[in-house]
């Protein structure tokens, strides 16, 4: 049981029965301050102005939540309240009330059957036919390939593949 709890069962004790005097022995049997009592019955306006915005906030959220079909996060949401609305609210905040009323977005998972699909049918292992005697000797039989990638420009990547038959000499001579 949180303190807030604790302080609100208290407060309810002391209204319900119209006990005067009991506030510090009722703080001590529930293990809580009693200067922490007085500062949360005190603080109760602000929790209650606290409360009503964010239930406001809430009803905008669950708006463009459910206009998304429940498929956005907060970031989403966020960006959408900008554009739509012109309200600038803070995606922690809305990170925040979405857990508090317990809104979750709905993510499509991958489906670990399919990828292992796609590797029984696409990406099949060929047999070892040469056994790394690549010199057949005769052209054309055994051709050797690899890729490479060259960076160049601002961070702009392409890929060159060589394609070299296996009697190559000059291939001989590093085998």
């Amino acid at each position: 049981m949180t303190p807030s709890e604790r302080y609100q069962l208290i407060n309810q004790t002391i209204r319900q029965h119209n006990l005067q005097r009991m506030t510090r022995y009722l703080c001590k049997l529930a293990c809580v301050s009693a200067s922490g009592y007085y500062r949360w019955r005190t603080a109760e306006e602000v929790r209650q102005l606290r409360e009503d915005a964010d239930q406001h906030d809430f009803r905008l959220i669950k708006e463009h939540f459910d206009a998304l079909r429940g498929k956005a996060g907060a970031l989403v949401i966020k960006m959408r309240i900008e554009r739509v609305d012109g309200i600038i609210m803070n995606h922690k905040k809305i990170r925040r009330l979405m857990r508090k009323y317990h809104l979750t977005a709905t993510i499509r998972r991958a489906n670990p059957y399919r990828k292992m699909a796609k590797a029984t049918q696409q990406h099949q292992t060929c047999p070892n036919l040469l056994n790394r005697r690549f010199d057949q000797r005769e052209p054309e039989k055994v051709l050797l390939t690899d890729i490479t990638y060259m960076h160049y420009g601002n961070g702009q990547c392409a890929y060159l593949s060589v394609v070299k038959d296996g009697t190559t000499p000059s291939l001989r001579s590093f085998l």
